[in-house]
């Protein structure tokens, strides 16, 4: 009699657990109305379109985490530790350029490390819209399987809401019940998974938030002591800042009266005296390049592919030529179109077109001298750089520029930041983003060539992801 007491009570403190589970999977669903079962509506409209939930999630994703970067700063404390650090460094160009260079590469892994946690945030969000659909689609069971245990039950269930994680456990006591009501323990077996997932879910969706929180945190003191250097080099430059503001008017001229690259390359290179210097020194490391022996050029070969550069170097450490597989993107992001692919216009792409998130940091992928930095007709600020051998880079589609014409430049310095959408030059190609996107371009002897060879085998790798 004891035992048959026990089981009845049993079974209505499990009629209110139901309840209670009841309550809880309700409201988590109806916050996604595309979760609920399907009606004769969308019964005609067919299946929902994948890419275009993948477009809304990855957009909810993205407002989620400019707000989020909106709640951020730094502390009194780390402004003043910074302001610190600035005015214990060394004042001299050679040691705060090695700083800016430094500081540069830490953005750039920061702002990789940002770009992947947005897309892992997206790949959570979608498994808790599966979780939440298959929920969803299981409210009517769940209705019925309420009904026949509070039949059983003494008292009513009680009218509350929980956690998922609170549920979870609720339920998992319940399958005690499949020993009164077999019946029911298949679909309180199958309530278990989806609420162990959804709570997983919700789990991991927290964490990554708190990695995000600390990587944005960490960029953002970063780009602080990053101007803080800029700012103490740019003071360096002050001594000669007529002649800086005279070149620079005349380099703008020049843009102006030019058609095209070459054009403009060559223009600056014969009327700018700072690049006239430049290219003149580039010629120079070129003809001694050519005096070398076999042995030589080999031996130079090896020493750029073991050897650390000089941080206070005044022109290139090594051949441009003998770089190959060495240089990195200029900015953190992904490819979307190669060199000789369909520019849209009806002919070849001349470059690479690579996305980046907005704001992000552009450098110098090769030590160069500055050829040419500024507005360039529909490309946007653009920034020429020679890295000698007969070369020359081109970086286009930047929203700003903080180099000058006949400034020498070390791989990894940073040159220039990024907008927030791609500038006119990419309108006219078929691209599956408006983010910001750079266009990169290797030229010898006039002569546009493929970057690919000069590119690390982890940059050659990369592809349009879902960033």
């Amino acid at each position: 009699m004891a035992r048959m007491k026990f089981a009845v009570g049993q079974i209505g403190r499990r009629a209110a657990i139901a309840a209670v589970l009841l309550s809880t999977v309700a409201p988590a669903v109806a916050q996604d109305p595309g979760a609920a079962a399907p009606g004769p509506a969308a019964a005609e409209q067919g299946p929902p379109d994948p890419a275009a939930d993948l477009t809304l999630r990855r957009d909810s994703t993205r407002s989620e985490l400019e707000a989020l970067s909106k709640t951020i700063g730094l502390s009194r404390d780390r402004a003043a530790a910074l302001e610190q650090t600035i005015a214990e460094i060394d004042k001299s160009n050679a040691a705060l350029r090695s700083a800016i260079v430094d500081s540069a590469a830490k953005r750039q892994d920061l702002e990789r490390q940002i770009a992947e946690g947005e897309k892992k945030l997206n790949e959570l969000r979608a498994k808790e819209d599966v979780v939440k659909r298959s929920l969803g689609a299981r409210r009517g069971v769940l209705a019925e399987v309420l009904a026949a245990l509070q039949r059983m039950g003494r008292n009513p269930p009680p009218a509350i809401l929980v956690t998922p994680e609170d549920a979870l456990g609720s339920v998992r006591s319940a399958i005690l019940l499949g020993a009164v009501v077999p019946e029911i323990r298949e679909q309180t077996d199958s309530l278990v998974a989806d609420l162990k997932a959804l709570s997983d879910v919700r789990a991991g969706i927290a964490r990554q938030r708190d990695d995000l929180t600390a990587a944005m945190t960490a960029n953002l003191e970063e780009e602080r002591r990053m101007s803080m250097l800029v700012a103490e080099k740019e003071k360096l430059r002050q001594q000669n800042a007529t002649e800086l503001a005279s070149e620079q008017r005349k380099a703008e001229e020049l843009a102006l009266q030019s058609t095209n690259l070459e054009g403009l390359i060559s223009s600056i290179e014969n009327e700018i005296s700072s690049v006239r210097e430049a290219a003149a020194a580039a010629r120079a490391q070129e003809e001694e390049r050519l005096r070398m022996n076999e042995a030589e050029r080999q031996a130079a070969r090896e020493l750029a592919k073991s050897a650390v550069p000089d941080k206070n170097r005044i022109a290139p450490a090594y051949v441009f030529s003998e770089l190959q597989q060495r240089l990195s993107y200029p900015a953190a992001g992904s490819i979307l179109r190669q060199f000789g692919d369909a520019d849209g216009t009806g002919h070849s792409l001349q470059g690479i077109m690579l996305e980046t998130n907005a704001g992000a940091l552009v450098t110098t992928p090769a030590d160069g001298w500055v050829v040419y930095a500024g507005s360039f007709r529909s490309y946007g600020q653009m920034i020429i750089l020679n890295p000698g051998d007969g070369y020359h880079i081109v970086l286009a589609g930047m929203e700003s520029v903080s180099v000058r014409p006949g400034q020498f430049v070390v791989a990894g310095e940073p040159v220039a930041t990024m907008g927030a959408k791609r500038v006119a030059s990419a309108a006219a190609l078929t691209l599956e983003t408006d983010r910001p996107t750079i266009y990169i371009e290797f030229r010898k002897d006039g002569k546009p060539v493929d970057s690919r060879p000069w590119w690390t085998a982890a940059e050659v790798g990369k592809a349009r992801n879902d960033t």
